[in-house]
């Protein structure tokens, strides 16, 4: 780690409403014994986390899971000379009971999490991933069904949730949700209006449309601005012009997704278009 000082970063993004957000830097900050009234989802990113919790001392190292249940005594400080980095969720509980709705599972136990450290590479990554996805301008369907695939993830692994079989086909619900997405690339619905819009939970609807097309819907979306892209950048349109009126966070984003799917950026391509 560098040898900067400590640094603390905790916000909430309105996509997300409920879940609480932390990114920091710890060196001889302790926290007292306390407790949350939600869970806490936490990465160590690097360095090292000591705890006690449920009677027990444990030390985080980096790429390490930390998980707490509601309601249960815990503590921290530096496990290492140069203490943590660490990046954490902080869902209220109400939140967990509406994700526990939507997959129709009952809310009465509570989940609880089996153990409270997990080496667990697919989870600390995909969690750091959306973490760094609730700090940049990605849309909130994106936003809100990572964080529902993430969860689901999480609560079958670590809480003996059983999620039910595959999701049915609902083939109108796909095609509604198509044209919907089609019509607003701009601005696109979030994944809790979309699925709204199509009498779905949007974890049922989530599924269902992963099922149908491969792909996540706000994957499905990138796919869709790209190729409207490619005609307006073969009319000749600039692409800052594009990147604008198809709602991609600015040019560098239009050209990154661009390149992935054609191997060139759009200024490139659009050069290419024009010298025919």
């Amino acid at each position: 780690m560098s040898d900067q000082g400590e640094s603390i970063r905790f916000w909430q993004t309105a996509p997300l409403a409920g879940v609480e957000l932390l990114s920091a830097r710890y060196i001889e900050h302790r926290f007292a014994p306390h407790v949350h009234d939600g869970y806490v989802i936490g990465m160590i990113m690097a360095g090292a986390q000591r705890y006690r919790y449920r009677g027990a001392e444990h030390l985080a190292g980096s790429g390490t899971l930390v998980l707490i249940n509601p309601d249960e005594l815990h503590t921290g400080h530096k496990g290492t000379e140069d203490g943590w980095l660490y990046r954490a969720f902080y869902p209220d509980t109400g939140k967990i009971v509406s994700l526990l709705e939507e997959l129709e599972l009952p809310t009465a136990p509570m989940p609880a999490f089996g153990a409270t450290l997990y080496r667990d590479p697919d989870l600390v990554n995909g969690f750091s991933q959306l973490h760094r996805l609730l700090e940049s301008p990605a849309t909130a369907l994106q936003q809100q069904t990572v964080w529902r695939e993430m969860m689901m993830l999480l609560l079958q692994r670590h809480a003996a949730v059983q999620i039910n079989g595959k999701p049915g086909k609902e083939h109108r619900a796909v095609v509604m949700a198509k044209e919907l997405l089609h019509a607003q690339l701009a601005a696109p619905p979030s994944l809790e209006e979309l699925a709204a819009a199509v009498n779905l939970s949007p974890f049922h609807f989530a599924r269902v449309f992963r099922r149908a097309t491969g792909m996540p819907p706000h994957t499905w979306l990138m796919q869709q601005r790209i190729a409207c892209a490619r005609g307006l950048l073969q009319s000749g349109c600039l692409p800052v012009e594009v990147a604008t009126q198809l709602g991609f966070a600015d040019q560098s984003h239009l050209s990154r997704q661009f390149k992935q799917v054609y191997g060139v950026g759009p200024a490139a391509y659009r050069s290419a278009r024009l010298e025919r």
